[in-house]
């Protein structure tokens, strides 16, 4: 805690609400007690573990071509190949391991939403907080841009900036972050509006306070919580948002696929009966967008004070 002196009076800065950080507990604890909660906050824990532990989890390295085996293509979940290696997923056309390219491919697909989530909601908290807190032309002309965007759908947003961009991981990044971080700005506007009216921001301005400071000391804590609902809630539809792209065919490049992309591949063969090609690769991704999505509903009903009442 700082003081300030003002005509030989030292005044006291505002203390900062710490409402977030204090009921961080009774939010770990209220998560518990809900079953689907749990199952979320499972499927999570466990898909990030798979994706993390990739290299050392998975069979093989679907990247190495110099491990595949053309012998092996096409092989039934359960198989072995003439090696003695069990297929557990089976296999795709060129003889990867469908297991270990699903592995692979939540390891792409979590980095390339997890980063564009983070990017996007600090471009969103900044935009956002110094639009009411600023206000006049400053949230006139935020304000007006995110209304044009918001009046987009994020899917052609970020299909146009690939068509422009091309295809790439950061690319998709870059895609990702520009197509969401409206909605963060949006959020954090009309939280920052409110916090903006009480005494502790008065009193702070009163201290001849930099502007950052109160915006980064006093708003943003403040307005966290309806960040981390949202920001939950946009990893999946970042997940989601992802997997489509690549599944068009304008996402992530063919030497880093996701799970978007291992569906694309797998979409030509699921009549023929190799059904596991993209059957599995979709269950995964669906497991890590309900897993998310149940976590971020939970959130949503412990952080919004109205529920809580």
């Amino acid at each position: 805690m700082s003081d300030t002196a003002i005509n030989g009076v030292t005044l006291e800065e505002p203390a900062i609400d710490a409402t977030p950080r204090a009921s961080l507990r009774n939010v770990l604890a209220a998560l518990l007690e809900d079953r689907l909660a749990m199952l979320g906050c499972v499927l999570v824990i466990l898909t990030a573990i798979a994706a993390i532990g990739a290299p050392w989890i998975a069979p093989q390295n679907p990247y190495d071509l110099g491990s595949l085996d053309i012998l092996d293509g096409g092989l039934a979940p359960g198989s072995q190949s003439m090696s003695g290696r069990t297929y557990w997923l089976g296999t795709d056309e060129q003889g990867r391991d469908m297991l270990s390219a699903i592995l692979y491919g939540l390891r792409v697909s979590l980095t390339v939403a997890g980063l564009a989530t983070l990017i996007a909601l600090a471009i969103g908290m900044a935009a956002g907080i110094s639009a009411a807190y600023f206000g006049r032309f400053v949230d006139t002309i935020i304000m007006r841009i995110v209304d044009l965007q918001l009046g987009f759908p994020s899917i052609l947003i970020a299909l146009i900036l690939l068509a422009v961009l091309g295809r790439g991981v950061d690319k998709v990044i870059i895609a990702l972050v520009l197509a969401q971080w409206a909605y963060y700005a949006r959020v954090v506007r009309g939280s920052a509006l409110v916090e903006n009216q009480k005494d502790y921001v008065a009193a702070a301005r009163c201290l001849a306070l930099s502007n950052t400071r109160i915006m980064a000391r006093h708003l943003l804590p403040n307005c966290l919580s309806p960040l981390i609902v949202v920001a939950t809630v946009q990893i999946a539809h970042a997940i989601s948002l992802e997997a489509t792209l690549s599944f068009l065919g304008v996402g992530v490049p063919i030497t880093e696929p996701s799970l978007g992309l291992l569906i694309a591949n797998g979409y030509d063969y699921l009549l023929s009966g190799r059904y596991w090609v993209a059957v599995f690769p979709g269950v995964a991704l669906l497991l890590i967008i309900v897993g998310v999505n149940l976590v971020g509903d939970r959130l949503r009903d412990i952080l919004n004070p109205r529920l809580a009442r």
